[in-house]
């Protein structure tokens, strides 16, 4: 993990920002409440994912899921415990981080999720056993191959525009 580590460091620091073990002594003693953070990296063996603040929400971005998860701030400090709990090593993402369009939006607008994203293997199950079960349904249209890897489904939030202060 180390020399992976040191190439995501790397990468960060051309963007002026830098990495710290969330759950170190140095990090620690700063008494930071998460959600005064912009984002976080998280790894657990070979899998890495990010959750990250757009706009003035969060979100979790993991690629195992099939969209983004909204993490209400409440949430956000249970969440990262829960994923140290599970063994992940989380590392906090200091400094200004470069604007992107969903920080704009999200900015003048919020999301409301209606439906937590599933795990992919969970909607790709789903979706083939939903399949197999309808009768009707061709030979070709109800075999395994049809459960392609889950997208996100734009159905699942709406956006209300957030109140001018």
């Amino acid at each position: 993990m180390c020399s992976v580590l040191q190439v995501i460091s790397n990468a960060l620091g051309v963007w002026g920002l830098e990495i710290v073990l969330f759950n170190s002594r140095e990090y620690q003693q700063l008494q930071i409440d998460p959600i005064h953070e912009k984002a976080f990296i998280c790894n657990y063996k070979e899998h890495w994912f990010t959750v990250r603040k757009l706009g003035q929400q969060w979100f979790n971005l993991n690629s195992l899921l099939t969209g983004p998860e909204l993490i209400s701030d409440t949430y956000l400090a249970l969440f990262l415990a829960q994923l140290q709990q599970e063994g992940y090593s989380i590392f906090v993402i200091r400094g200004s981080l470069p604007e992107c369009e969903a920080d704009q939006i999200l900015r003048i607008m919020r999301v409301e999720q209606q439906q937590r994203p599933k795990l992919i293997g969970e909607d790709e199950a789903q979706r083939c056993t939903d399949r197999h079960h309808m009768t009707y349904r061709t030979r070709q249209e109800s075999s395994p191959s049809c459960c392609a890897v889950g997208q996100f489904d734009p159905h699942s939030v709406t956006f209300t525009k957030e109140e001018q202060k």
